[in-house]
């Protein structure tokens, strides 16, 4: 190794990257790491972190409604953009300076600069300096992308929104999977009018049905537009003209609505028209119509790394990919995009390159939450998946939760068990409800270990609480 300046050079200091780096430096190997944004990478930076501060914002407004319905005399204000973001970003200096401490404490030294593969074992900065290392490690992440549309600059993507300078009053959001919901929810629980296209004829593309059904109505329920079967035909900057349309056509801003100061997209009202016919004029527009790995200009093809058609870095089970030195974690793999995935993903690269023991990334049965309004949880195999596979029984139930029954809100939770009827093991746990994350992750574990339907038959129920329907169901409500 002494021929090689470093024993393992990591691009990319997400968490990823930064995991492996740390852990990789703890064997006693010479570590690098590049990373030529802030340290913490998408999730720290600009996702997971400062969108769950943002769920937690917008959760207060119900807050209020509910505390008066349970006796408490407080008043409803307004909501503080600049006073929330002001917060939130100095919560994310101090996070990235954790990073970097931790980097530091392990002995890694970190380039705040772009570096790309020059070859096999040579790492070329954007410094013009050069460096070589007998391992590379890729943990780039990826990027939301814009789709390919007339003005479609005029609108943001997901990194703008942590940098708005003040909150739109009205917005289109376009897109149907996780991040269209979960910032269709955040923003609607601040006070901004909400409308969202989505092209499929559901939301949630991927995941159970019955649950996602479930979401759509209750995000339409607490005043998301939601239009399904719809995408954008024409946008352009609004005009006199466009002001000037009925208020029922028009499904966004007041004429009189301030524009919405936003990075990454042109301040001023924007005129839409949708390909179901209805035009609206939005003070923003957000695309969250995809993300695409970052492997553009990183000289990764011409020093023999394979890349797959959506642009991913193609690797084996232990993360190698077509160049025995060259590794690759996380987004840019395009595997399993989240990030306690890249985390283990990291730990079992160090795990079988620097200590010998051949460790595979295991991609089954991983717990996952979204944070839309109410939250879902899920495990496993949808029901639809699961009946394409072999014959299932399903226990599932819905019903008005206790807290917010009490406060007068229609809202309605999902608790659902998809069951093989073979092995009785348990393939799927889906739960729509407030905290479904909290208890997704309890219940993965479970599911994980391979618990049978009679597993959790005989585990006692815990009253009153929500999650004590999993283990109450005793009759399927069908098989398949």
């Amino acid at each position: 190794m002494a021929d090689f300046d470093y024993d393992l050079f990591v691009i990319g200091g997400g968490s990823g990257g930064v995991r492996a780096a740390r852990v990789a430096a703890a064997t006693g190997a010479r570590v690098a790491l590049a990373e030529d944004s802030r340290m913490g990478g998408t999730c720290v930076i600009r996702g997971c972190v400062p969108k769950k501060l943002m769920v937690f914002a917008s959760a207060y407004r119900e807050g209020f409604a509910d505390a008066r319905a349970y006796g408490w005399d407080v008043t409803e204000g307004d909501f503080d953009w600049a006073r929330f973001s002001g917060t939130l970003n100095a919560e994310l200096d101090r996070l990235e300076g954790v990073y970097r401490k931790l980097l530091q404490g392990s002995k890694v030294e970190i380039f705040d600069l772009r570096a790309r593969l020059a070859d096999p074992h040579t790492v070329a900065l954007s410094d013009g300096r050069s460096v070589t290392a007998k391992h590379i490690l890729v943990a780039t992440g990826g990027h939301p992308v814009r789709p390919d549309l007339p003005n479609a600059h005029l609108g943001m993507v997901s990194d703008d929104i942590f940098h708005m300078a003040r909150l739109p009053r009205s917005i289109l959001i376009v897109g149907g999977g996780y991040i269209a919901c979960e910032f269709a929810c955040i923003l609607n629980g601040l006070g901004v009018e909400v409308t969202q296209f989505y092209r499929g004829a559901q939301i949630l593309r991927g995941f159970d049905d019955e649950a996602r059904g479930l979401i759509a109505d209750m995000m339409q329920e607490r005043g998301v537009a939601l239009h399904l079967g719809t995408n954008i035909v024409e946008m352009a900057a609004a005009t006199a003209d466009h002001m000037d349309l009925p208020t029922e056509e028009r499904m966004g801003a007041p004429a009189d609505a301030p524009p919405a100061a936003t990075s990454g997209a042109t301040s001023g009202p924007i005129w839409v028209k949708g390909s179901n016919g209805l035009e609206g004029v939005y003070d923003a527009v957000l695309f969250a119509t995809g993300r695409a790995p970052n492997t553009r200009d990183m000289g990764l093809e011409e020093a023999g790394v394979q890349i797959g058609r959506r642009g991913e870095i193609v690797v084996d089970q232990y993360s190698q990919t077509s160049v025995p030195s060259v590794y690759a974690i996380g987004d840019v793999t395009n595997r399993v995009n989240l990030t306690p995935v890249a985390i283990r993903e990291g730990m079992a690269f160090v795990e079988t390159v620097f200590r010998g023991n051949l460790t595979p990334v295991d991609h089954e049965l991983i717990p996952s939450a979204v944070f839309t309004q109410p939250e879902f949880g899920t495990v496993g195999l949808s029901e639809e998946e699961a009946r394409e596979r072999e014959p299932v029984e399903i226990y599932c139930t819905s019903f008005r939760p206790m807290q917010s029954a009490f406060a007068g809100r229609p809202d309605r939770v999902l608790m659902k068990l998809v069951v093989s009827k073979a092995t009785r093991r348990v393939l799927g746990c889906h739960i729509v409800a407030p905290q479904a994350g909290e208890m997704i992750q309890l219940a993965g574990i479970a599911v994980k270990m391979g618990a049978t339907k009679e597993d959790f038959d005989r585990t006692v129920a815990v009253h009153p609480t929500m999650a004590e329907e999993l283990v109450t169901m005793k009759s399927p409500v069908r098989t398949a």
